[in-house]
């Protein structure tokens, strides 16, 4: 992975502020994947969660705590899709070494450290996401690398 995709993770705007459902997203290649996370963050906020205010204001008026809770909605929602609607694989990153680097592979101490997590339930998918969500959003945290692995191990990679 580049430099960029590294760098990489799901950072709101600040809490409770006009773009306080809003994902920053720098140009380049992770941007896509923002912006598909994004959409499932506007409908969750407009749509699925519980509150009295008005369309405008549950999107503006949240709190650090409901981001989390709308991005972890946003990535089980997104997980359980490409898992056909049966399953979610969730990667996160282990201290131990769960590969040997051999052949081409090149180790990068990331990728052999990823540990995977399935759920046959997407409300458990989603309470495990939500645990866990530093390891998404955290500076450092190669979240969006860890999300894309997650999808691409929930589609599986014969579909």
């Amino acid at each position: 992975f580049s430099c960029e995709w590294e760098k990489a993770y799901f950072k709101f705007r600040e809490p409770y502020s006009d773009l306080a459902y809003a994902l920053e997203a720098e140009k380049g290649g992770t941007r896509a994947i923002l912006m598909a996370v994004q959409a499932h963050i506007i409908k969750y906020l407009l749509f699925v969660r519980n509150t009295e205010s008005t369309h405008l204001e549950r999107l503006c008026r949240i709190s650090r705590q409901e981001q989390g809770e709308a991005l972890a909605a946003a990535l089980a929602d997104t997980l359980w899709a490409a898992g056909g609607g049966g399953r979610a694989v969730i990667c996160l990153v282990a201290a131990a070494v769960h590969v040997t680097p051999s052949g081409d592979y090149k180790a990068d101490n990331f990728t052999e450290r990823i540990q995977l997590f399935e759920f046959c339930e997407k409300a458990a998918a989603q309470e495990f996401i939500f645990d866990h969500i530093n390891c998404f959003k955290g500076e450092g945290s190669h979240g969006v690398i860890l999300f894309l692995y997650s999808l691409l191990f929930s589609r599986t990679l014969e579909r």
